[in-house]
């Protein structure tokens, strides 16, 4: 390792969906065509390790790496299944590859940033900068941007609840058609909840081809052979597929928490992605989440005000928290949850409610489709701060 610190105006943890939004941003923005600005993470980011998914009403920013998109939805549970039409939305994919590729190509054409694969092993805020230290080398910024997160992060606490939108996803082939590919299952709850919030998640990409995930909401992760174990057996009972491939996979975790990630940051390190609590806390969607909050970071940082003033909490925040607090403490009530959201409430509805734009009226219209008194009685003890 380099005895010697190398400064940079910015740096940026972390190559990841906010990461990358957050680079192309600043190469994109004439404000920082001075700036030094580096941007590290452990991986080169040449694998397809992930897939983003999203609503969105007409044309989008994204919409050259969409690679799959549907206009039609399903929901089911044991005793209802029905299908929608989501017009004007689409439920739009990104393949994790796709966006890497775009989002560095365009910025290996600026010579002011630099983007190098190392593994961070230390970050600390000193006085007058902070402190990045790597394998290789030490840098130092007034402005860090850091997007590695850790349930550690959020677990050191109780008042908060935290579980996990943990998933084994497999994208399978096989040798009959078996799909419809213009429809995507958004939740199928027919499968047993075993005392949790369960479903299959599922996106057809051709007649033949689709990816499959068994999602969970809950506390804790399952041993790995029974992510596989589930999805085997809703591919060749719920499907009726009895041959297939597995041609990737894709494993992960998203922590689904109303916790103030934001109490993390510092005069010199602002988290940012799912480490600034970025990912929509009840569901886990993170990437137009993500793409939203970027613009108004970057106006801060065009103010020069200290970067920890800026955060993003709103009204949408306490819908979430009694949802949470709700699915901590019943959490085999997910699928009756979700079940009477479907079944009273239109998906436009419900998309213009997690994408936060609604009206007040729009939104306690949409509170009342669910189980009452499970959100009364939350609601009264957040309200007496009891746990």
């Amino acid at each position: 390792m380099s005895n010697q610190t190398i400064h940079y105006d910015y740096i940026i943890i972390g190559a990841g969906a906010a990461g990358l939004m957050l680079a192309k941003a600043m190469s994109l923005d004439s404000f920082f065509d001075r700036s030094s600005i580096l941007l590290l993470d452990k991986d080169s980011k040449t694998t397809n390790d992930r897939t983003w998914c999203f609503w969105e009403k007409g044309k989008g920013s994204f919409d050259h790496l969409v690679s799959k998109d549907w206009k039609h939805i399903q929901f089911a549970a044991k005793g209802f299944s029905k299908d929608y039409d989501i017009a004007p939305f689409t439920y739009k994919m990104v393949k994790g590859l796709d966006f890497y590729e775009d989002a560095l190509n365009y910025i290996s054409t600026k010579s002011n940033i630099h983007f190098k694969i190392e593994e961070v092993l230390s970050i600390e805020d000193k006085n007058e900068f902070a402190l990045i230290t790597t394998q290789n080398q030490t840098y130092s910024s007034k402005k860090v941007f850091n997007s590695m997160f850790s349930y550690d992060m959020a677990n050191h606490q109780t008042k908060y609840p935290v579980l996990q939108q943990h998933f084994l996803g497999w994208k399978i082939k096989t040798d009959q058609s078996v799909f419809d590919k213009n429809k995507a299952t958004f939740m199928d709850f027919s499968v047993p909840q075993k005392g949790n919030t369960r479903f299959m998640y599922v996106l057809p990409f051709s007649d033949n081809e689709a990816l499959v995930e068994y999602t969970l909401f809950s506390k804790d992760l399952l041993p790995k052979a029974e992510y596989k174990a589930a999805l085997t057996t809703y591919i060749s009972e719920n499907l009726q597929i009895k041959n297939f491939e597995i041609v990737e996979t894709e494993f992960g975790s998203i922590p689904m928490t109303c916790y103030p990630f934001s109490k993390n940051n510092s005069r010199h390190i602002y988290h940012i992605g799912t480490a600034g609590g970025w990912a929509k806390p009840s569901t886990g969607y993170a990437f137009m989440s993500t793409a939203r909050k970027i613009p108004f970071l970057i106006h801060h940082l065009k103010t020069n005000k200290p970067l920890n003033i800026l955060e993003f909490k709103n009204r949408f925040w306490y819908y979430d928290l009694i949802l949470l607090d709700v699915l901590a403490k019943n959490n085999s009530q997910g699928h009756s949850i979700f079940t009477s959201i479907f079944r009273k409430r239109s998906p436009q509805l419900l998309f213009n409610f997690l994408g936060e734009n609604t009206s007040l009226r729009e939104e306690l219209y949409f509170v009342w489709s669910c189980p009452k008194w499970l959100f009364i009685k939350n609601l009264l003890i957040r309200i007496l701060h009891k746990k």
